[in-house]
């Protein structure tokens, strides 16, 4: 399948991402949209670790190279499984002080 395909996607999937987190006020979906981007990008970086995998392997078929992305993507899905956890802990902590997951709400939250 060629490269293109998976730009699009990754463009339409971030493009979303970036509308939802812009536009929504619950904290959950801002969360979620930026995981979809988190998504949108490590699906990237895997394509375009094959492209490259593939590409170094008609030379030499027991190549290692292109599988930087993979792992790249390995630690991205680490530090966003922490990062949903720690907002997760904020946002239910914010609705039991204020039983609300409104963002707009936490600007009260300064006085």
């Amino acid at each position: 399948m060629p490269i293109q395909y998976y730009i699009y996607l990754c463009l339409t999937l971030f493009s979303i991402g970036i509308i939802g987190v812009l536009t929504r006020r619950n904290a959950i979906i801002v969360f979620m949209c930026v995981e979809l981007m988190l998504n949108a990008v490590n699906l990237l970086l895997v394509a375009f670790s094959k492209m490259h995998h593939a590409t170094a392997a008609v030379g030499n078929t027991a190549t290692t190279t292109g599988i930087e992305g993979q792992l790249f993507v390995f630690f991205i899905m680490v530090v966003a499984a922490a990062e949903v956890s720690v907002g997760l802990a904020i946002i239910v902590m914010m609705y039991r002080n204020t039983h609300s997951v409104d963002i707009n709400f936490l600007n009260r939250l300064k006085n």
